[in-house]
Formats: C-alpha cells, sequence, structure tokens
C-alpha cells in the first residue's frame, strides 16, 4: 500500500495508527509472488503488488488498517465480517496472502512476533465448557447444515477421485476408507467419538454391518442422527448418545473420529487417547482423522488464539502429527494416509452451495455478518488448504 499516495491526497489522512498499519501492510505486499494483488482504496487510488494472475482487494473504510495494527491475526477476518473490504474472489486473495505469508513475517520478524503476542486463553477442559463450545457452533441447527452439505450430511474432508464427482459419492469414499482401515465387519462394535449427523454409523452398520455407538455434545446433531439411523432401519445396530468422550464407559473392538479431535482443545489430547486406551479392547484399533498443522509451525501456531477459534468454532485447536504422536502416549501409529489434498475442493464446494442459497439462510433468521463470517471461515480454511499450510490425513492407531 503506498504510503506516498495516501500521504498525497488530503482527504485520505489517516489517524496516526491507522497511517502506521498503512505503511506497514505496503512493506509486506510489496514482496508478493505468485500473483497480483490490486487494491482499491476508499477514495479510488488503485495500487498493484506482485505480478501475474491478478485479484482484487475493494478497501471501503479504513478501519480496516486499525483492526490489522492492534490484532493482526484477528483484524483481516473481523474486518471483513465487518464489511470494511471485500474481494472478487476472496479464496484467491486469502491463498495468495497466505502462501506469502512466512516470506513477510521473515522480513518483519517484530510484527510477527507482536502478532503472536496475544496468549491464547480459551482452553477448553471442563465437562460445562466442552458442551458450549459444540453447542456454539453445531447447534446453528440443523437446517442451516443442510443447505450446505451433501445429501450424507458429512462435515470434514471427502476424497475426490475425479473433476465433476458428486460430493456425496466422494464423502461416501472417505467414510469407507475409515472402515477399512478399521478392518471393521459384522463382529466389531465401533466407538464414534464425534458422530455428527450419523453418515460414519449409518456406512458402517448398513454396509460392514457393524455395531456402533455414537457420541456427540451437539442435541442438535444427536437428534437428527437418531431419525436418519431409525429411518434407515438400523436402530438395532446403532445407539446415538448425548455423551461427553470422557464419559464413556465399556469396551469397544474398534474406534472412530473423523474431525473431532481438533474440538478439544490442547490439554485434552493426552485424555483422548487416555480414553481410547481405557476402552478399545486388546487387539483393537482405532481410525483418528484429523486436520493437522505442520509440526514446524505448531509452537507459534498453539501460542495464541486464530480468527477461527474466536469466531467460529470456540475452544479449537488443530494438531501437529508430532502434537498428537506424543499425546497418544502408550498407543501406536501405525500408519498414516494424508488426504489434505481434497479439503480445497470439499470446501470450494460446500462454499459455493451456501452462496448460491444465500436468500434460504436469511430466511432461516441469520443477519448479514453472520453470512460474512461464513463466507469468510469457508474461503480461509480453503485458501490454507490449497497452499499447504494445513493437511488432514486418516491416522491409524493400536496398542
Amino acid at each position: 500500500m503506498s504510503a506516498e499516495v495516501l500521504r498525497r491526497e488530503p482527504e485520505a489522512r489517516l489517524p496516526l495508527v491507522e497511517r502506521l498499519a498503512a505503511r506497514t501492510l505496503e512493506r509486506v505486499l510489496e514482496g508478493i509472488e505468485g500473483g497480483t494483488i490490486e487494491v482499491r482504496l476508499p477514495h479510488g487510488h488503485e495500487l498493484r503488488f506482485g505480478s501475474g494472475p491478478a485479484v482484487r482487494m475493494t478497501i471501503e473504510d479504513t478501519r480496516l488498517f486499525r483492526r490489522l495494527a492492534t490484532r493482526p491475526r484477528l483484524g483481516l477476518g473481523e474486518s471483513y465480517q465487518a464489511g470494511e473490504w471485500w474481494s472478487d474472489d476472496l479464496p484467491a486473495l486469502l491463498e495468495l496472502l497466505a502462501r506469502n505469508a512466512e516470506r513477510g513475517a521473515a522480513r518483519h520478524p517484530l510484527l510477527r512476533r507482536f502478532a503472536y503476542a496475544r496468549p491464547r486463553l480459551n482452553r477448553r477442559t471442563g465437562l460445562l465448557a466442552a458442551r458450549r463450545n459444540i453447542r456454539y457452533h453445531y447447534d446453528l441447527g440443523n437446517d442451516f447444515f443442510a443447505l450446505f452439505l451433501d445429501d450424507t450430511m458429512t462435515y470434514s474432508c471427502a476424497v475426490i477421485e475425479r473433476d465433476g464427482e458428486p460430493l456425496a459419492d466422494a464423502q461416501r469414499r472417505k467414510l469407507r476408507m475409515a472402515c477399512d482401515k478399521l478392518e471393521l465387519g459384522p463382529d466389531d462394535h465401533v466407538l464414534e467419538i464425534g458422530c455428527g449427523w450419523g453418515s460414519f454409523a449409518l456406512t458402517a452398520a448398513g454396509e460392514y454391518g457393524a455395531r456402533v455407538t455414537g457420541i456427540t455434545l451437539s442435541p442438535a446433531q444427536a437428534e437428527l442422527a437418531r431419525r436418519r439411523v431409525a429411518d434407515a432401519g438400523l436402530a438395532d445396530r446403532v445407539e446415538i448418545r448425548l455423551q461427553d468422550f470422557r464419559e464413556v464407559e465399556g469396551t469397544f473392538t474398534k474406534i472412530a473420529s473423523i474431525e473431532m479431535i481438533e474440538a478439544i482443545g490442547e490439554r485434552l489430547l493426552p485424555t483422548f487417547f487416555e480414553t481410547v486406551d481405557r476402552v478399545l479392547a486388546p487387539g483393537g484399533r482405532a481410525c483418528i482423522q484429523s486436520i493437522l498443522i505442520p509440526d514446524a509451525r505448531y509452537r507459534r501456531y498453539r501460542s495464541s488464539p486464530d480468527w477461527i477459534e474466536r469466531h467460529v468454532f470456540p475452544g479449537c485447536l488443530i494438531p501437529s502429527l508430532g502434537a498428537l504422536t506424543q499425546a497418544a502416549g502408550p498407543l501406536r501409529i501405525r500408519d498414516v494416509e494424508h488426504i489434505g489434498r481434497h479439503y480445497g475442493e470439499t470446501l470450494a464446494r460446500w462454499r459455493a452451495t451456501f452462496d448460491a442459497r444465500l436468500g434460504a439462510v436469511r430466511d432461516l433468521g441469520f443477519d448479514e455478518r453472520f453470512i460474512r463470517t461464513w463466507d469468510f471461515y469457508l474461503a480461509s480454511c480453503e485458501a490454507l488448504f490449497r497452499a499447504g499450510l494445513i493437511d488432514d490425513a486418516q491416522i491409524v492407531v493400536t496398542r
């Protein structure tokens, strides 16, 4: 962002903190590689940074700069929520910024230290906090999630084999991959930690003949999952409980958990694996699908809250593979299959469907700020996966 242009225009004079933030943004964007960012300022000036395919960012309100100066990890998303800027291709813009983030931080180490100076205070451990955090996200309502998920109601990374493949088919492939890794059969009793709306349970019971006990902390999820199980004629093989994983008793031959472990927070990672160890039968195995932060970035990431934890999923923390390995204790990680390359397209499909049904979202009572929050959430996650800054994997664990 050109500080010279800002100084030349009297109507564009900014308070000191915003002027300093604009100059800092200029220094960061000047090093953009792999694409071009075209920035339109509130008073009509257009600036270009980088080279290659262009994406436009239109700034409507200079309060964006104050947010970036005072809350570096949160400000961009919070400004978008407030309607202070927009882009003609939000995922592409965020991906370009994400790909250049490490180089920008290396050029400005003081900025990086400031950005990560805010401590991560929300470390969920208690049962009441766990229920509150899960319900904040999932009890937005089954009708809301049904607007953008496919017919399987699966809210995790699909495995897409060909262009144009229906997302439901790709989700069923992912679910079968987990079942195959577990070596499921009719003699198995599976505990699913974080059963969602029942898609894994329906696959494990309906296609593999296993008995399934699924647990969730969301009453809305449990209600729909039970209804879907009954409609499929599998009520004799599937039980859905409203229960925290720490409260589970009994013994299970297999355990599945698909993108639930990110929700529990860092302190509960050892407790999660202690539960697996406690309830898993001798000779049993678990398949845990998790989003992953690279080990090299985990320590810095975990030190302070990011925008998603603050505004979309309180209490969440994405683990690294090293953190999971350490937390697993005496359990053994036998196999890791990385599937994160499919998540960008999964998220793009969800966002496209969400955008196509904004009228229905509004009819459910959600306002424009909520819509912009979810737009940024889906777009930023897509960008991070496409940039390779986060991954997703199915992890097989045994004794």
